[in-house]
């Protein structure tokens, strides 16, 4: 059974996102410190809002179940019951009825009616949240400015890359043994190396990308890899990108991936993931492999991407 029964009641507050973007700069500052830190999840959900459904910004699904699982992390009823509505209905996200019935009960535990009713029609198996919603031992707040150098880069059980030929096998653990230098999760790293170059070491593509993580020139310089179709070289180099590409994004894996197949330059020109086709099914593909859209960072890398800062502007 579908949640069209529930469809009126997120399509009004769609209709009503762009506005309330519009107006928040408008808006009185908050007299109280306790009233400003009451709107910032609630201005984090307009703009989920109005990215999820195209609303006055490009649409951008991805973008908002970041935006949704940001202000979920702070308790708000209406961006947990819209994150499982993007679960449902796989919008943005791999569907995972588990996941939103998940959601729907959090929700509803803060009184969320709506939620309520999504729970009589999704019904999943236990309970399970989304990754970004997950306590962790090490967890990077966004907003600190002194986060732990001891990421949280465990490998999940379900492992797509658990079992490979023997030669991609050899370069995996490569990788498995590398990447936690560089504080990366080996399997967004693999990730990266399967939608690159399907673990060729000598892929060279058209723009003149190499190797295993396909390293056009310029990255490689600027990460010190002497050469691109050294294992060794190449997956450290791919590394570094990652570690910097996730620091600048703040852990926004879309965002990330987006950036290492077309810059960073494009994803803040235009404010997420650029409408490419190639990029978009890019984007997909890391994330089906790494099954997740958040990754720990380091902030001190690297300040944040200036499309993070005036999301940020609601906790200051």
């Amino acid at each position: 059974m579908e949640l069209r029964s529930l469809a009126c009641h997120r399509a009004s507050l769609a209709s009503t996102a762009a506005a309330l973007l519009m107006l928040a700069p408008l808006a009185a500052p908050a007299q109280d410190g306790a009233d400003r830190a009451g709107d910032a999840p609630n201005a984090l959900v307009a703009q989920a809002l109005a990215y999820e459904h195209g609303e006055g910004v490009p649409k951008d699904p991805l973008k908002a179940a970041a935006l949704y699982c940001e202000a979920g992390r702070a308790g708000n009823a209406e961006a947990l019951f819209s994150l499982g509505w993007m679960y449902a209905n796989g919008r943005g996200v791999e569907r995972n009825d588990t996941i939103a019935a998940s959601l729907f009960a959090l929700a509803a535990a803060s009184g969320h009616e709506q939620a309520r009713k999504a729970m009589q029609v999704v019904r999943g198996d236990g309970e399970v949240l989304p990754e970004c919603l997950r306590p962790q031992t090490s967890a990077v707040a966004a907003e600190s400015t002194q986060p732990p150098v001891a990421l949280d880069i465990r490998v999940e059980t379900l492992d797509p890359f658990a079992e490979l030929p023997a030669w991609k096998m050899q370069i995996a653990k490569v990788v498995k043994k590398l990447a936690p230098q560089y504080k990366v999760n080996p399997r967004l790293a693999l990730a990266v190396i399967q939608v690159e170059s399907n673990f060729d070491t000598n892929a060279r593509s058209a723009a003149d990308a190499r190797g295993l993580m396909q390293l056009i020139p310029g990255t490689s310089e600027r990460f010190n890899v002497d050469d691109p179709h050294s294992i060794d070289q190449n997956v450290r180099g791919g590394l570094a990108y990652l570690r910097w590409l996730l620091a600048y994004y703040r852990g926004q894996v879309p965002l990330a991936a987006a950036a290492y197949n077309a810059g960073e330059k494009a994803v803040d020109k235009y404010g997420g993931i650029p409408p490419y086709p190639e990029t978009q099914e890019y984007v997909r593909r890391v994330l089906r492999l790494y099954k997740s859209d958040q990754h720990p960072y380091d902030a001190r890398i690297v300040g944040p991407s200036p499309i993070l800062l005036p999301v940020r502007s609601g906790k200051t």
